[in-house]
C-alpha cells in the first residue's frame, strides 16, 4: 500500500483513482470542479484544496490534465505541486503535453529535491477496465523502478522508454495514429455505404476485419452514433495532433497523413463538434460526400 496523490479527476484521473483505491492505496486527491470528485471521496478518497496539498500528503503524487497550459497551473504558485514537494518524493505526470515543457518542470522538480517522470498512457477508461492500458515512462531508471509497481495497478505494460520528455514524444508519435485510423476507416465506411452496403453492415465488417486496430474495435461503432459524452474529444485530438506536427517540423520528419487529418479536426471544430469525441470527423467526411449520420 502506497500513500499517492493525484491531480486531475476527469473522466481517465477518475477511473485511474478508483483503481488505486480498490489496490488498497491511500489516495489524497485535487480536482479544480470539486463536484466532479464527489464520488471518489464517497468511495474513500481524501480531499485536498489545492494541488499543494495533495503533493505535501502523498509520497507519490501522479498527475493528468488537459495540456501544458494546465500543467504549469497546477505545477507552479504557492499553491501548486512544486511548493508541496521536497527531498524524496516522486511526481509522475501522466497528461500528454509538450515533451520539452515536460523536461523544464522535470528539472524544477529536481531542484527541489524530488524527482519526475512522464508517464502518459495508452488506452482509454475502456482500457483501464478492461486491465488493457499499457503506460509508457520517461525519467531515471531508478524513479521508473519506484514508480513501477503502481504503475502496474493500471495496467499490464509498463515500459521505460528512456529519459525525461521521451515518454511523451512516443505518445505524441502513437496518438497520432488514432486520428489517422479513424479518418481512414471513415472513408471505408461511406465508399462501402454509397455503393450500396448499409452502414451497420459495413461497420460490423470492418470492426471484425484485418484492418481493425484495437482502437477501431471499440470507436468503429461511433460512426453510428456518438456517445452523450466523449472519450476523447476533438479539441484534445488536435492538441495532440499540433504536438506531432511541431515535432515533426523540429526533427525534420514529413508528416502528411497527420496533416490532412489535422484539417478535418479543424473542420470539425467548425461544424460544432469540439466537445464531441473525435469520430466527429466522420460527420465531416460525410457531409462531403453528400450524405449525414
Amino acid at each position: 500500500m502506497a500513500n499517492v496523490g493525484y491531480i486531475g479527476l476527469g473522466l481517465m484521473g477518475g477511473q485511474i483513482v478508483k483503481r488505486l483505491l480498490d489496490k488498497g492505496h491511500v489516495v489524497t486527491g485535487y480536482n479544480r470542479t470539486r463536484s466532479k470528485a464527489q464520488w471518489l471521496e464517497a468511495a474513500g478518497m481524501r480531499w485536498s484544496d489545492t494541488p499543494r496539498g495533495v503533493a505535501e500528503a502523498a509520497d507519490i503524487v501522479l498527475s493528468m490534465v488537459t495540456d501544458t497550459k494546465a500543467l504549469l497551473s497546477v505545477a507552479d504558485g504557492p499553491d501548486g505541486v512544486l511548493a508541496g514537494l521536497a527531498p524524496g518524493k516522486l511526481y509522475i505526470d501522466m497528461s500528454t503535453v509538450s515533451a520539452a515543457a515536460s523536461r523544464e518542470l522535470a528539472a524544477r522538480v529536481a531542484a527541489t529535491g524530488a524527482e519526475m517522470l512522464d508517464a502518459p498512457v495508452s488506452g482509454n477508461h475502456i482500457s483501464l477496465k478492461n486491465n488493457v492500458l499499457a503506460v509508457m515512462v520517461g525519467g531515471s531508471a531508478a524513479a521508473f523502478e519506484r514508480a513501477k509497481p503502481i504503475l502496474l495497478d493500471l495496467g499490464p505494460k509498463v515500459t521505460h522508454v528512456g529519459g525525461n520528455g521521451l515518454a511523451l514524444s512516443m505518445k505524441i508519435a502513437s496518438n497520432l495514429g488514432l486520428a489517422v485510423q479513424m479518418l481512414a476507416f471513415c472513408e471505408a465506411i461511406l465508399l462501402a455505404e454509397k455503393s450500396g452496403i448499409p452502414r451497420e453492415t459495413a461497420v460490423e465488417v470492418l470492426v471484425n476485419s484485418v484492418i481493425a486496430s484495437p482502437m477501431i474495435k471499440y470507436r468503429g461503432p461511433f460512426v453510428l452514433t456518438l456517445p452523450d459524452e466523449a472519450w476523447f474529444n476533438v479539441n484534445m485530438m488536435q492538441k495532440d495532433m499540433n504536438l506531432a506536427l511541431a515535432m515533426g517540423q523540429q526533427l525534420g520528419v514529413p508528416l502528411p497523413t497527420t496533416s490532412t487529418t489535422n484539417e478535418f479536426l479543424t473542420a470539425a471544430r467548425a461544424m460544432g463538434y469540439e466537445t464531441r469525441d473525435f469520430a466527429a470527423v466522420f460527420d465531416v467526411l460525410a457531409a462531403m460526400a453528400g450524405t449525414k449520420r
